[in-house]
């Protein structure tokens, strides 16, 4: 990753001063295993790493171990150690804050004559960047919001109410939300995934005793998201009325608010402004705003989703942008686009009004090549991140190349406001919608910001700035006036002396004389050194200095004049710097009018990106016809897998899709590996989301209704690292879609039941597809191998089996060839192709022939248990008398008094006690008796 040159070096005075630091290191507190720990190295022109810390960073940044030194002793009793530039630690931090979910620590010296006397002078983490912010991305835009979420739980009975706060630091935004939850936090889930959570706070529990926390602690690293642990009393809440007004400043009375009253969302936001020490910083006071989030105007998704959809990028995608539906989606322009995409991504549309105008001005842009290309090539392009410049500006941190920076995206505005101006359009209504949600808006920010222009244009020196010198113009103050006087007149000073000089030595002063600026001697005159020899003997010039690049020498009266302007540059500064700061300052009272350009300028350029990617797949996307929650279908045609479609390997065979109510709500889809069960149930999901978010659809022609979740079960890989395996998994999956999938979500299974035995999992699949097709009533994707599964169409109606197609050339010699077609058909799959896959993998052909014959006579073996089970069936009149039994058995129990009230255990000793009443007739009964064996 990085060069080996680039790494600096680690040392000390004396072997006293080593080894002191040595004992300082081993003497440090524990720290969590994903926290680095940075030391600051003359004055951050480096950073030193030890410990564990230092290995981490020699496998992950360098790649090799040999940049390890041992610090105060060898391999074995010595401190690993190693560094990092500047400039390599900057894009460590990037990815290690942004990507690699890991908190920071930097330390630095208190006192210079003790090596091993330092203090933590900066900490970050994925949620609070905020003292890191300016040196991670001076040049390098966010295009990912670090939100932090804090939560507060309630157990009232059976009820858990979640309250939850969240901030993003980097717009100045904290945001609540209050809801009752089930006992897998689903909701908490849906919520976590439509924020992009980075960081979550939870109260500690050292010793895991509260069950509710651990259950919750559980969802959170299934979402992949660090965990801080605060005491119990950050959730004070005896100061946050007082804390909140500070943060939104008077005008508004938090008392007053109705999310005020969400008592413990309220208690998670005292908790968020203690961690990020908000109150700290004065210049956030005022400038926060408090919005309440409301989960159900969003798509649920969970994190099974986020991960079957490929929503968003992860660390296997490599250089692939196209793995994830955000990297291939993401041709924003802007990063306040980038960010937006993101956000439109975790939080689809549920309102068919909101819908339906995201694509109408998708469909405007897609059948406008002339103002899609201009917004994107002309308008949008290289425009800085407005909110981040007006966040600098009110922390005071600005500079006078930033005040220029949002000039120049303001002079934008007339053009941008010219294009949609231009659009010709026959639709009336087309025309108004452009006029209502751009065009008014562009002119009001363009008419605020005239001033702010007007004070640019008056006091900047545009022509310095070009050369990338950021002043003020000389006659914007009469005292610059005159200093800017002096330095002109004594600059042509300079120059006449420069001319004189060359003349007298017979020098050319634009070739061989040359009059320049140098650090240690100001203005001065320079010759090459085979040309010095004119200067010996000469008393009138000073010589100042030989080096490589020539003899540099003055004269008294170009020394006199040097050191004058000299002076009077340091003056023109400090009077510029006290102008400069009022400029500022003045600047900085816009910074509500950029921040609201900021989001309308995001907007445009996602809706834009839309309509430039949908014209650019390789097959053109369309608008999809959109259908109100819970009316209509989904009906797709030639749909295909986006970021499948655009793979340069790729020949992508698409498939029509029927989801059709009381006729094929549950589809069962079978055949072989690798056929494209997945891709083919993946895919309706992603088209789904898709929609909602306001984009085109790769299909030929699309009718969607409105989905209120995507819940996915997909997959089979171990989650041993948190004790989970792959069967325990299905079924916390599962569990958690049972529990929260309505008659309006959208199911995707693949696979399930592989994580136990043949008959376990072929019984649960069974259960639950049953039991979605029966009681949820949802439309439903289920990918399984169980071919046996198709038989639950016969039962439910609205069961429609589907399966991936494979064409079969039999062989003379009794082989087969096998080629899969990737095309979903109705029917079912009643072959296996598990060795055929093994075969197309170069499995070892001894190994095949084996499985093949074990395959043979595994066949053989359950015809015979089959033929063995069918002589060991009850007789009729034994089922019948047993029916009477268990009927009469289950009437006694649900007979017990006040069983809704009881608890589980009390629930299992009733049991118990009547089938000690009916244990005689139990056991007379072999049909009875196999069906209550499991009580």
């Amino acid at each position: 990753m990085h060069a080996l040159k680039d790494r600096p070096d680690v040392t000390f005075d004396n072997k006293q001063g080593e080894q002191g630091f040595c004992s300082f290191i081993r003497s440090l507190p524990q720290k969590s295993g994903n926290t680095i720990r940075l030391f600051e190295r003359s004055a951050g022109e480096f950073y030193s790493i030890h410990g564990d810390d230092a290995l981490y960073i020699a496998q992950n940044v360098y790649k090799t171990t040999s940049v390890i030194k041992y610090l105060g002793g060898n391999v074995k009793t010595g401190v690993p150690s190693c560094a990092l530039s500047r400039q390599n630690l900057e894009t460590f931090l990037r990815d290690a804050l942004m990507n690699k979910q890991m908190k920071i620590e930097i330390w630095a010296q208190e006192q210079k004559k003790a090596n091993y006397s330092w203090k933590i002078i900066q900490q970050a983490s994925p949620g609070n960047i905020q003292d890191l912010e300016d040196f991670l991305f001076s040049n390098v835009e966010i295009s990912t919001s670090p939100v932090v979420l804090s939560v507060k739980l309630q157990n009232l009975g059976d009820q858990k109410i979640v309250g939850v706060a969240f901030a993003d630091t980097t717009i100045r935004e904290l945001g609540v939300s209050e809801f009752i939850d089930n006992e897998l936090f689903s909701n908490f889930e849906s919520l976590l995934i439509q924020l992009g959570v980075k960081e979550c706070i939870i109260q500690s529990d050292e010793a895991h005793k509260d069950y509710e926390l651990t259950k919750l602690r559980e969802v959170i690293e299934k979402c992949d998201i660090v965990i801080t642990e605060l005491k119990k009393s950050h959730f004070n809440t005896k100061d946050i009325e007082q804390d909140l007004n500070r943060l939104l400043g008077d005008e508004i009375s938090v008392a007053s608010l109705p999310e005020f009253e969400m008592k413990h969302a309220m208690a998670a936001c005292a908790s968020i402004i203690k961690y990020l020490s908000l109150l700290t910083d004065t210049s956030n006071f005022g400038y926060y705003i408090l919005r309440h989030h409301d989960l159900s105007q969003y798509m649920k998704l969970d994190a099974s989703a986020l991960r079957a959809l490929n929503l968003m990028p992860s660390q296997h995608d490599g250089p692939n942008k196209n793995a994830s539906l955000y990297g291939l989606l993401n041709k924003c322009k802007t990063s306040q686009g980038s960010r937006m995409l993101s956000q439109w991504l975790k939080q689809p549309l549920m309102n068919l009004k909101e819908i339906e105008q995201r694509q109408t001005f998708v469909e405007i842009f897609v059948n406008d090549t002339e103002l899609r290309q201009s917004l994107r090539e002309d308008h949008l392009n290289n425009l800085p991140d407005l909110h981040r410049l007006a966040k600098r500006f009110q922390r005071g941190k600005a500079t006078l190349q930033d005040v220029i920076r949002v000039y120049q995206a303001i002079q934008k505005l007339p053009g941008l406001i010219c294009a949609f101006e231009l659009f010709n359009s026959m639709d009336d209504t087309l025309r108004d919608l452009i006029e209502e949600i751009f065009l008014t808006k562009l002119k009001e920010h363009n008419d605020q910001l005239e001033k702010f222009k007007e004070l640019v244009e008056t006091t900047v020196d545009f022509e310095a700035a070009e050369h990338h010198h950021y002043v003020l113009k000389a006659d914007f103050n009469d005292e610059l006036k005159v200093i800017k006087e002096k330095l002109d007149k004594t600059m042509r000073e300079m120059n006449k002396e420069h001319q004189m000089v060359g003349r007298k030595l017979g020098l050319d002063p634009e070739k061989k004389l040359h009059f320049e600026k140098q650090a240690t001697y100001g203005y001065c005159l320079r010759m090459s050194r085979l040309e010095a020899n004119c200067l010996r003997g000469q008393s009138e010039y000073i010589e100042l200095a030989t080096q490589r690049t020539g003899v540099f020498f003055t004269t008294r009266k170009l020394k006199e004049l040097s050191s004058e302007f000299l002076s009077e540059s340091e003056h023109y500064d400090d009077v510029q710097s006290s102008l400069v700061k009022e400029v500022i300052n003045i600047s900085a009272s816009y910074c509500p009018a950029l921040e609201t350009l900021n989001v309308l300028l995001a907007h445009i350029d996602v809706l834009v990106t839309f309509a430039d990617v949908s014209i650019r797949a390789p097959t053109p996307y369309i608008r999809p016809k959109m259908m109100d929650k819970g009316e209509g279908h989904v009906i797709l045609k030639n749909a295909r897998h986006p970021c499948l479609e655009i793979q340069d390997d790729v020949s992508f065979i698409p498939n029509d899709v029927e989801l059709i109510r009381d006729q094929s709500e549950l589809q069962i889809i079978t055949g072989p590996n690798m056929g494209g069960k997945s891709t083919y149930i993946r895919q309706i999901g992603v088209i789904a989301l898709m929609a909602q978010v306001g984009c085109f659809v790769p299909c030929t022609e699309a009718s969607l209704c409105i989905f209120d979740s995507i819940l996915a079960r997909v997959g089979a890989g171990d989650s041993q690292l948190r004790g989970v395996s792959t069967f325990m998994l299905e079924m916390l999956e599962t569990a958690t879609i049972l529990k929260t999938a309505t008659t309006n979500s959208l199911i995707i299974i693949d696979e399930l039941g592989r994580g136990t035995s043949t008959y376990d999992g072929f019984g649960l699949a069974w259960a639950i597809s049953e039991y979605i097709s029966t009681q949820i009533r949802c439309f439903c994707l289920f990918a399984t191998h169980f071919h046996e599964l198709t038989a639950l169409s016969e039962e439910v109606p609205h069961v429609r089996n589907l399966h991936v197609t494979a064409h079969i050339d039999q062989k003379a010699c009794g082989t087969r060839d096998i080629t899969l077609l990737y095309k979903v058909t109705e029917g079912i799959c009643d072959e296996s192709f598990g060795i055929h896959v093994a075969e197309l993998a170069n499995f070892p052909e001894i190994a095949v022939k084996l499985a093949r014959r074990k395959a043979n006579e595994l066949e053989v073996f359950m015809k015979h248990e089959k033929d063995q089970d069918e002589k060991d069936k009850c007789s009729k009149q034994e089922i019948e008398e047993g029916d009477i039994i268990i009927k009469e058995f289950l009437r006694d129990i649900a007979q017990t008094p006040d069983i809704e009230s009881m608890n589980y255990n009390s629930i299992l000793d009733r049991i118990q006690e009547v089938k000690g009443k009916y244990q005689e007739k139990i056991e007379g009964n072999p049909w009875c008796r196999d069906v209550i064996a499991g009580f």
